[in-house]
């Protein structure tokens, strides 16, 4: 673990990441606002311990906000009027927790009023998500600018659960992550649900699914833990797919190709292999170009209706 925290540590001193919409650094808040991870941390803490929900939840907001005009917080603007924004898109529907972000957004206002963003609160939750659950801890580069552009039908682009391997690694490659990127982050994009059988699926394990669902088929949203182990952060999703007990098509599309089957079996045999992938893809993914706005004018919180 150790090992892994000092080698994340010396590539990102290495190097600041720089793209067209971003510029991002480590010490972004140091000057400004000092104390903005600690009020983070505590808003996700505080939340994770009346609902063990939220760090997944946050996990899975912060993906589905970056494959949509990159890292800017869109995913948190509602709907207006005529505009329906992308928190109100298919895929998104089910996504929860937002009052975490909005928490953190006004001890932060009051803290250091018109300073940290949203895109940046989201990622630095996603990332304390992670470690509450047990994973492992990265430092996550600042400096996002939020966005004003939100929209439901966007949120297509995201993967669906249905994509073969080719679909998949198209979506991916299409934001610059690679085949490792698509495994290391496969399982912060699974849901909990599904409404088709994947043929593929172990016989008794589908047998049990079918026996589960239909005590939920009226509740909205119904659905079953995939992951036994789904309030931990660890490695069991790969031991899954190696087992054919995963849900979706997508997840059983990694066994597909060599390359990403190889990367399936090195990540079910040492949770350390997956975790330092997934943190290198994490930051990676988080890193994304997003909102052009002024560091000022365009922050969430005073934005959130479009």
């Amino acid at each position: 673990m150790a090992v892994i925290v000092a080698f994340l540590s010396s590539l990102l001193i290495l190097s600041v990441i720089s793209t067209p919409g971003n510029s991002l650094s480590l010490n972004y808040y140091d000057q400004t606002c000092p104390n903005a991870e600690s009020i983070i941390t505590n808003a996700v803490n505080e939340a994770t311990q009346t609902d063990k929900t939220v760090p997944a939840a946050l996990l899975r907001m912060h993906f589905h906000d970056c494959f949509i005009r990159g890292c800017d917080a869109s995913v948190l603007l509602n709907s207006k009027g005529n505009n329906s924004a992308e928190k109100d898109g298919p895929p998104n529907i089910s996504l929860h927790a937002f009052y975490v972000i909005d928490n953190a957004k006004k001890q932060l206002e009051a803290s250091c009023p018109g300073i940290v963003s949203c895109a940046d609160i989201l990622a630095l939750a996603a990332r304390d998500a992670v470690v509450i659950t047990g994973g492992p801890t990265w430092d996550v580069p600042k400096g996002r600018k939020d966005g004003r552009t939100s929209k439901a039908s966007d949120s297509l682009q995201l993967p669906f659960p249905t994509f073969n391997f080719s679909q998949l690694q198209q979506s991916f490659s299409q934001r610059g992550l690679s085949i490792k990127d698509l495994v290391a982050l496969s399982e912060s994009i699974s849901s909990t649900r599904q409404t088709t059988s994947d043929p593929s699926i172990h016989p008794s394990f589908a047998a049990s699914l079918r026996n589960i669902c239909p005590v939920h088929n009226k509740v909205k949203n119904a659905g079953v833990t995939m992951d036994p182990s789904a309030t931990t952060f660890d490695n069991t999703y790969y031991k899954l797919i190696l087992q054919k007990k995963v849900l979706f098509s997508l997840d059983q599309a990694l066994l597909t190709v060599t390359r990403s089957k190889e990367l399936v079996s090195r990540f079910a045999a040492s949770k350390e292999a997956f975790w330092q992938a997934f943190t290198k893809s994490m930051i990676k993914m988080s890193s994304i170009a997003g909102g052009t706005g002024s560091e000022k004018g365009l922050l969430g919180w005073s934005t959130r209706d479009l």
